[in-house]
């Protein structure tokens, strides 16, 4: 993904109606899905170094026109799309050397 006009920023709502703010990184396919790839926004005074402060993977709910996400529940799907972002954005990162 191209920095050159900055970082991407959503959005979210969850079930119970709260807004989080998330940067967004890149997106993958993994098995038929699409998935994407976030870190949450830090607030003022708070810790990078918190658990809350993680990359996030949300897959896209096949078609849903409204562009829903949901959270990934399964462990060995979590993970692997997980290393299939580390790739992408390891590679990323050696191009840019």
């Amino acid at each position: 993904m191209s920095e050159e006009f900055g970082a991407d920023f959503i959005t979210l709502t969850d079930e119970e109606g709260n807004e989080f703010e998330l940067e967004y990184l890149d997106t993958v396919e993994y098995a038929g899905n699409t998935y994407m790839a976030f870190f949450p926004t830090l607030e003022e005074g708070a810790d990078e170094d918190s658990e809350d402060y993680g990359l996030i993977i949300l897959r896209c709910v096949p078609g849903d026109p409204d562009g829903m996400l949901e959270s990934v529940d399964d462990d060995d799907e979590l993970n692997a799309v997980y290393d299939l972002f580390m790739e992408s954005l390891f590679d990323e990162e050696d191009e840019d050397d």
